[in-house]
């Protein structure tokens, strides 16, 4: 695991704020993780998350996609998802719950 700042070396009003950080779009997100077996969290024209799309209808795995602008807008949402997550691109692919990390993590996941 990536070291992360610990809490009490942060004011409650920075805790506060980092909560609220676009807590919709990481709620929707965790909802979606939660709904269904494989979720892709990812953005319009990267074709990682195309990769990734196609390596699970390959697969015969039916998945959730979930897409957050593209690459000149909705950054700071994405942002809110990779400070979430801890994973710092997309896709972001879950399975059952699980982070398995992003198309090269995910081919490998199901070879």
């Amino acid at each position: 695991m990536r070291t992360l700042l610990d809490a009490t070396a942060m004011t409650p009003a920075a805790a506060t704020a980092m909560a609220r950080y676009h807590a919709d779009v990481v709620q929707h997100a965790q909802q979606a993780i939660q709904s269904h077996e494989w979720v892709v969290l990812g953005m319009a024209q990267n074709p990682f998350v195309n990769k990734a799309r196609k390596q699970l209808d390959a697969a015969g795995k039916a998945h959730h996609y979930v897409e957050h602008g593209n690459y000149f807008s909705q950054w700071k949402p994405r942002l809110a998802i990779k400070l979430w997550s801890g994973w710092p691109t997309f896709p972001q692919v879950f399975h059952n719950g699980t982070l398995i990390g992003g198309a090269s993590e995910l081919a490998a996941y199901l070879a």
